[in-house]
């Protein structure tokens, strides 16, 4: 039997990356989610987390998705999409309203995040998420909820995600021509927070790096609220890149070199250790450690990308238990180790966790995002949102425009 996600059992994920499309699908079973699996597609059409190409990025996600109805047995109408990009850009913002002594409610919640987001946006751009990051009432900061409180001032400070209207039009189009409907977008590393952090990393602080296909993205929480966002404009992409210049080969076949023998730190490998490559259409063999030459140097820069970012930011006062490694780009052996060398944190690799059903076929940092977007979906639907205020505005009217285009 298909089952149906406009039912409410079924929850999917699309990220939407540079390198792959993958599509997770959760189902809500006693009001718990499980999931159910994953299908990914090679992608193309996408340059650095932002579509180029139109028809092949439609083609992409229509093919993850069909391999997931197919392999699953479930019909997929709509989606949680993850978006990222260097367009995206993150400020703070304050806002306060005056609720007379009285009882503060949902209502004067909403009204003082309304005042807190009411900022100059440029036209080319849109607020995608309007995040809470901490209530001050009569002067007592450190609120996490002041409902059913009682004071007389009470004020908000918000953290505001904007991105390139056209990116988002685009990214909206390609699902839309590919058959499915998209539900909410969602800053793709806060989807991966929740499907790798725990409650105590968040509360003491924590930084994620998100090492995607053509970006990284930099998140950090401290006292259980967000705290910073960035986006560097370097991924595993460029890793490949590199192996393909360097050893005069395919990219497809720099991939499969990378992924099976690539290591960040060539002092670790044996001299004498041989690789097989394919060069010209010819099998050849070529030493490991020749291999690492090309890597390390190109894992050092983007950690040290990393570390200028966590500098800037104040990132080492607020990240206190260290960095948390994810996305397909931190499966790189020896990249945590290198990372904990030069960033003089603690540094583990995330992978999602703790999660019902067929967690095992999920547990691995590149589907850390797909997870996170399902539990995005689930506590949305079960109305417990983790960001309350999002896409507001002209994500609706983005949302008709697109549809308006294929009726």
């Amino acid at each position: 039997m298909l089952l149906n996600p406009n039912q409410g059992n079924i929850i999917v994920g699309l990220d939407v990356g540079t390198t792959k499309i993958c599509a997770v699908v959760g189902e809500i079973i006693n009001g718990e989610i499980e999931i159910k699996g994953v299908s990914t597609s090679a992608s193309s059409g996408l340059r650095k987390g932002v579509v180029v190409n139109i028809e092949a990025t439609v083609e992409s996600i229509r093919n993850a998705v069909k391999n997931a109805e197919s392999s699953m047995g479930v019909e997929i109408n709509s989606v949680y999409v993850g978006i990222s990009g260097g367009h995206i850009k993150g400020f703070n913002s304050h806002g306060a309203i005056g609720i007379r002594g009285k009882e503060v409610t949902s209502t004067d919640v909403d009204r003082v995040i309304d005042s807190a987001k009411a900022v100059y946006v440029p036209l080319d751009r849109e607020v995608l998420h309007t995040i809470p990051t901490g209530y001050t009432l009569d002067g007592q900061n450190g609120i996490k909820d002041p409902a059913g409180m009682i004071g007389a001032r009470l004020e908000a400070k918000v953290y505001i995600l904007t991105g390139a209207i056209t990116s988002v039009q685009n990214l909206l189009k390609c699902c839309e021509k590919a058959g499915v409907e998209v539900i909410d977008i969602v800053f793709e590393p806060l989807a991966s927070a929740e499907a790798i952090l725990t409650d105590d990393e968040k509360e003491l602080g924590v930084a994620i790096v998100d090492i995607g296909g053509g970006t990284t993205d930099i998140i950090l929480y401290k006292d259980g609220w967000l705290r910073h966002t960035s986006v560097l404009a370097i991924g595993g992409n460029h890793f490949t890149n590199d192996i393909a210049v360097g050893l005069r080969m395919s990219v497809t076949e720099a991939e499969r070199v990378k992924k099976h023998y690539g290591h960040a730190i060539a002092d670790l490998i044996d001299d004498s250790e041989e690789v097989d490559i394919i060069q010209a259409g010819q099998g050849r063999k070529i030493l490991r450690r020749h291999l690492s030459e090309i890597i390390q140097p190109r894992t050092e820069e983007l950690i040290d990308l990393i570390k200028n970012e966590l500098t800037t930011c104040s990132g080492y006062d607020i990240a206190s238990t260290g960095v948390v490694l994810t996305g397909g780009g931190s499966l790189l052996a020896g990249f945590d180790g290198l990372a904990e060398s030069i960033l003089e944190l603690p540094v583990r690799i995330g992978a999602p966790a703790g999660i019902q059903g067929s967690g095992e076929i999920v547990k691995n940092p590149m589907y850390a995002t797909g997870t996170g977007l399902v539990l995005y979906g689930f506590h949305t639907e079960s109305g417990r949102e983790l960001y309350p205020v999002t896409f507001t505005g002209i994500f609706g009217k983005m949302k008709e425009w697109v549809k308006g285009i294929f009726r």
